[in-house]
């Protein structure tokens, strides 16, 4: 590490900035099943969501409660427990992603 005697001198850690969530009907998401990696288990996985991390931890957490099952928000992607890709595709346009496939 390398320190300074600029009095004005800012120190940049590298983390970006989360970067500001688009309107709901210009998200891209895309909705998978996936089977691999995952114990035998079948998940729905939303992708391509853009945005901040809380805004996408609550409509993981809308996505859960309207399919009544469980799952998770990470790595920038919702994993929703069980085949429910009719459902939440469904559930994504009702709320206003019309570009969801």
């Amino acid at each position: 590490m390398v320190y300074s005697t600029n009095p004005d001198f800012a120190f940049d850690n590298g983390t970006p900035e989360e970067a500001e969530t688009l309107p709901n009907a210009s998200q891209k998401l895309r909705v998978a099943i996936e089977r691999k990696n995952r114990g035998g288990k079948t998940v729905t996985v939303v992708k391509g969501f853009v945005g901040q991390e809380a805004d996408l931890k609550e409509l993981g957490r809308l996505l859960k409660a309207k399919c009544g099952t469980g799952g998770t928000v990470k790595d920038g992607e919702i994993l929703i427990q069980g085949e429910r890709k009719e459902k939440i595709i469904a559930l994504l346009q009702a709320e206003g992603y019309t570009a969801t496939k």
